[in-house]
């Protein structure tokens, strides 16, 4: 097998795969607009954008596997269906041509308004703003004849991850001697991916034949409480009593009546008005990976955040 992998995308996903890639000793090709990507002499960073067909013709000639990790440019569902489904079907074609395989990042939305226990073998039907690009999105791939493997995470965790519960309004007010921001429930079950585990997954998917064309959940730990979240971080920064303000679900959904953004947030609510415990068992059991535990993740997220300033 080639030792090229192609990245789309500089997010926290794709900075993941890329590093972890790397220090495998695989060479690694990242494209972005920016012409961002991880500083490693394995890692070559081209500024390309996916969305031009001329641009991205020939880019993943001679690959193992492209990771396409790039996300839409806005959080609502309008722009996901402007961007998303033509940019999938430009990176499938393309990948099809070159006669490699594309690993896709996933979320729960697919899912709907479910919550409590989340596995594999749950109806993907969503049909509703937001999570229907998600369900759209898979049955383009699952209908495409460029092999593809989806590896869906849960609210995600770790370094350079901002956007997100587990994000930049928990860790950055705690490190500055602040309180915590929350959204929704905190004493309710809600499970956080690492995100260094969901590369690793899509790593492994994207390399074993046996596991293309499948959907797999990331090796995610146990679920905990943001409130118990909230006190590890503090336990491992060496904050006495952490404090935290939470955003109810209710309250969620009464500024999303007047302010875009926490619209958007309110549509997915629900996800933080009820428990969230995604269980990744047996896809760790094909994969062969297990979740990195919980207090280990928080200590390097804990360590990235220091040199952010």
């Amino acid at each position: 097998m080639s030792s090229l992998h192609i990245v789309t995308g500089a997010g926290p996903v794709g900075l993941s795969v890329a590093e972890q890639l790397a220090t495998s000793g695989h060479t690694v090709r990242v494209l972005t607009r920016s012409g961002g990507g991880p500083d490693h002499p394995l890692v070559e960073r081209q500024r390309v954008d996916i969305s031009d067909p001329r641009q991205l013709a020939g880019r993943f000639d001679g690959a193992a596997a492209v990771y396409h990790c790039v996300h839409a440019s806005k959080y609502e569902a309008t722009t996901w269906w402007k961007e998303l489904p033509g940019m999938e079907q430009l990176v499938m074609d393309e990948a099809g041509r070159a006669g490699t395989v594309v690993a896709f990042p996933e979320s729960v939305y697919s899912y709907g308004r479910v919550t409590g226990r989340i596995t594999e073998n749950l109806p993907r039907n969503a049909d509703f703003g937001k999570p229907a690009v998600r369900v759209a999105l898979l049955r383009a791939r699952e209908a495409h004849t460029t092999p593809t493997v989806s590896v869906a995470a849960a609210d995600f965790l770790g370094p350079h991850v901002r956007s997100s519960v587990a994000g930049e309004t928990l860790f950055a007010p705690l490190l500055a001697g602040k309180r915590a921001k929350a959204l929704g429930r905190i004493d309710l079950p809600h499970s956080f991916t690492y995100v260094p585990d969901l590369a690793a997954a899509m790593i492994r998917a994207a390399t074993d034949r046996e596991l293309w064309n499948s959907f797999l959940h990331a090796p995610t730990a146990p679920a905990i409480t943001q409130r118990q979240l909230i006190g590890l971080i503090g336990q491992v920064a060496g904050i006495d009593d952490p404090k935290v303000t939470a955003l109810a679900p209710w309250m969620i959904r009464a500024i999303g009546s007047v302010n875009g953004l926490m619209r958007e947030m309110a549509e997915m609510s629900y996800h933080l008005a009820g428990p969230i415990e995604f269980d990744s068992t047996l896809s760790e059991t094909r994969l062969g990976l297990e979740a990195t535990p919980l207090d280990e993740a928080v200590a390097a997220t804990v360590a990235w955040w220091k040199t952010q300033g």
